[in-house]
């Protein structure tokens, strides 16, 4: 696979492969095995949430403000 960058993002990864020690295409491959690690991760959340609605579990607008508030005191 080839990715093609315009200048001014080559220029942005080139300088922060450098500040990183590391190649800039070795630098491109962490960034977007991050970003896909993420993204899994992060509609596995959204589809666990999703599930949680359907069965019922979730808390209303107004027993939310004492969750918040006891989560900041401990």
């Amino acid at each position: 696979m080839e990715i093609h960058l315009n200048p001014e993002l080559q220029a942005r990864v080139d300088r922060a492969a450098r500040e990183n020690d590391t190649d800039p295409a070795e630098y491109v491959q962490q960034l977007i095995e991050h970003y896909v690690d993420h993204d899994v991760w992060f509609r596995e959340q959204v589809k666990k949430g999703l599930d949680q609605l359907d069965c019922g579990e979730f808390l209303t607008h107004d027993q939310m403000g004492p969750r918040i508030e006891l989560m900041f005191r401990s």
